[in-house]
């Protein structure tokens, strides 16, 4: 099981560290997370410098895919060549978009009369693309998710366990990272914004 998360320059920190910190939490042989990045090394919004892990290549054969936000990602989707390099199927893949990922999805083409969740800046340029949003942090339809707010990757990572491992996987990788003292608190609001996008036999 490969899970690639997008990450270009200028990436955003929490979007991209967040879902691959609680994705990781899956403890499997075959279970494995990678930054894929059109560069051996991209800078974060922030100056942060990660060294990719897996090509915009590589995310094609993945089993699931999140597109990760960053400032700089009006300048991805206008680079033709680049979004060339990305191929993605939601028809064997499960795919996800974090904040302005929404609008890579959209300029792909992934998001045709689907409803979509992005972060206030980005909605704009969403909505420009075609796309309506809703004024909610997750939103999933079929293999396709969307989340908004930078917080909301948690809700990303877990419908992707979810999916993919079951609802007590999910369940089990937000327990090691939600607050002491709050965590039932935190894990059954993000059950409750994943449930409605879950296919039954997940949540048994």
């Amino acid at each position: 099981m490969h899970i690639a998360i997008l990450t270009f320059e200028g990436f955003n920190e929490l979007d991209s560290m967040i879902a691959l910190g609680i994705l990781n939490r899956v403890k499997k042989p075959d279970w494995k997370v990678s930054i894929a990045s059109p560069s051996e090394e991209v800078r974060s919004m922030n100056g942060v410098v990660v060294k990719a892990q897996a090509t915009l290549e590589d995310a094609a054969n993945a089993d699931a895919v999140i597109v990760g936000s960053g400032r700089l990602t009006r300048q991805v989707v206008a680079d033709a060549s680049l979004l060339a390099r990305i191929r993605l199927d939601p028809a064997r893949q499960l795919l996800g978009a974090q904040c302005s990922g929404t609008l890579v999805l959209a300029k792909l083409g992934l998001l045709q009369d689907v409803p979509a969740c992005t972060d206030s800046i980005t909605k704009p340029w969403v909505e420009e693309a075609g796309v309506r949003t809703l004024d909610q942090p997750f939103v999933a339809n079929g293999n396709l998710a969307t989340a908004g707010g930078c917080l909301a990757s948690q809700y990303l990572a877990a419908w992707m366990i979810a999916r993919l491992e079951g609802v007590k996987a999910a369940r089990e990788a937000l327990q090691y990272v939600v607050p002491v003292g709050e965590k039932e608190i935190y894990i059954e609001r993000a059950m409750k914004n994943i449930a409605p996008f879950i296919d039954a036999t997940a949540l048994a």
